[in-house]
């Protein structure tokens, strides 16, 4: 399994975000160009880049950033947050990004997503299921985690399997920036029901005993802003886990 170091972009500064609450943000003071030198360094081949801005206001307020980083090829990155339309996602595939990761867009013109899966390939798009847990029953968010909608996530993924659908990231909303440790009993379901697919786990990573335990229920990939950040991750651990 791979370590995906994640940085959380809100007007050009690093920022995590308490349970997706815009209203709880911690801001770091690490400037993002040193932070992606960083990972760099300790060999991550990938990065996941979220716009804030873009998530809630559906406008890539960080676009510029992206691409430029993009354009140096030092790190493929993984770009989420505010990617609603055909435009937005072509420039920044044919700007560099690797991978563009699809929320909203997702759960609210699916066809259209659907469209975009054939056209770009399961490698170029990874669907992104934001859930709060109801019941047992993890429902997706949009918009910034700030709407409800009507959909399970396995409604969610059943949507796109024909598309060829390949990678899947799921949050855990309330846990993600809360350092309780991730939902493991979602990711186990999201793997007993969906094996064929490559996913991600993200929000609660909080150490390596997090790291092992994703590990063993098979996930591909697992994304961490605050532990880096905050330390409870070493540069070796980062390291060690970064190249899967």
């Amino acid at each position: 399994m791979m370590l995906i170091p994640s940085i959380d972009l809100r007007g050009g500064r690093c920022v995590r975000l308490l349970q997706g609450d815009f209203a709880r943000e911690t801001r770091y003071d690490v400037e993002p160009l040193s932070l992606v030198d960083r990972y760099v360094a300790a060999g991550a081949p990938w990065l996941h880049l979220v716009d804030l801005d873009g998530a809630r206001d559906g406008t890539l307020a960080n676009r510029r950033f992206i691409l430029e980083l993009a354009a140096t090829g030092q790190i493929k990155l993984q770009v989420g947050g505010g990617i609603r339309s055909l435009e937005v996602l072509e420039a920044l595939l044919a700007g560099g990004v690797a991978r563009a990761v699809i929320g909203s867009a997702a759960i609210e013109k699916p066809e259209a997503v659907s469209a975009w899966l054939n056209r770009y390939g399961a490698e170029r798009l990874c669907l992104a299921l934001d859930v709060r847990v109801q019941a047992g029953i993890p429902m997706v968010q949009t918009r910034g985690w700030t709407q409800g909608s009507a959909l399970s996530s396995w409604q969610a993924v059943d949507i796109f399997l024909s598309a060829g659908l390949r990678h899947v990231l799921c949050t855990d909303i309330d846990r993600d920036g809360a350092m309780q440790g991730p939902n493991v009993e979602l990711y186990r379901d999201c793997r007993q029901r969906y094996p064929q697919l490559l996913w991600q786990a993200s929000g609660g990573v909080r150490n390596v005993a997090d790291l092992v335990e994703l590990r063993a229920l098979g996930m591909h990939a697992a994304v961490s802003g605050k532990a880096l950040l905050e330390g409870m991750l070493s540069a070796t651990e980062l390291q060690t886990w970064v190249s899967g």
